[in-house]
């Protein structure tokens, strides 16, 4: 079985209650992280997962709040000798490298190794027989991916976001499936007040609907703005206006199995 591991749940502004959104999918002997910010080493300890355990990076585009703590990741890992793969469009794999050599953290010193895979839309990947899947674009930044990821040799089906508006590129993808992790940034309100949020973000009320429409079987909103104010359960309710499958509302350091 595969656990999805929120090391944070946040927006680009991190709060007490909420790190920057960051999560695992731990398969026991092995975890992968999708985005790496935050305190990455810290939240990882305290989620129980061993750094050393960590085999891939799948980093959805190269705003701060998603790639920062790479640098103290690789940092903290130095003197461990490993290889983790790193997952992104070519201009993002190519900003992470860039962002490595700044910290001189691929010298020979560094026994922890970073192997590059640069992925375009549609492209597959393997991790181990036991994660497979595939990068689409999303509209949020021109480097933007999401990832579909098939788990446990296929038997559940994982939709990854990243920060995105409702393109119609997630939901066809998501469709039936059985996890949607996607960005539910604010209530609608704010949308309402900021209009520009409309082309980079989600409203919850927005993500109830589009999440009905595609019949998707769980849906875990994510990314909820710091930078504002507004309590949970108006993000709850307004997906609930629409939205009546199983719905995951995450918490920093949660733990949420995935099973069919």
């Amino acid at each position: 079985m595969v656990e999805l591991v929120f090391l944070g749940t946040g927006g680009a502004v991190a709060t007490a209650e909420r790190d920057n959104t960051s999560y695992a999918l731990n398969r026991g002997e092995r975890f992968s992280l999708v985005d790496c910010s935050g305190s990455v080493m810290a939240n990882l300890r305290k989620a129980g997962l061993d750094p050393l355990k960590l085999d891939a990076l799948f980093i959805t585009h190269v705003h701060p709040d998603h790639i920062f703590g790479l640098p103290s990741l690789i940092h903290g890992l130095f003197l461990d000798e490993g290889l983790i793969r790193l997952y992104g469009s070519e201009e993002t794999v190519r900003f992470c490298r860039s962002l490595l050599d700044l910290f001189h953290l691929q010298e020979p010193k560094i026994k922890m190794r970073i192997e590059f895979r640069p992925l375009s839309s549609g492209q597959e990947f393997e991790l181990d027989g036991t994660i497979r899947g595939a990068a689409f674009q999303v509209p949020h930044h021109p480097a933007s991916l999401g990832y579909h990821f098939n788990l446990g040799r296929g038997r559940v089906e994982l939709i990854c976001s990243g920060d995105t508006p409702p393109a119609d590129e997630v939901f066809v993808r998501a469709r039936d499936k059985d996890f949607l992790v996607h960005d539910c940034s604010a209530p609608q309100r704010f949308f309402e007040k900021y209009p520009v949020l409309k082309t980079m973000h989600t409203s919850s009320l927005e993500l109830g609907r589009r999440a009905r429409e595609a019949s998707v079987k769980c849906l875990i909103p994510c990314h909820f703005f710091g930078e504002v104010r507004y309590p949970l359960s108006e993000i709850e309710n307004e997906i609930r206006a629409h939205y009546q499958g199983k719905l995951i509302l995450p918490r920093d350091l949660m733990t949420i199995p995935l099973t069919d």
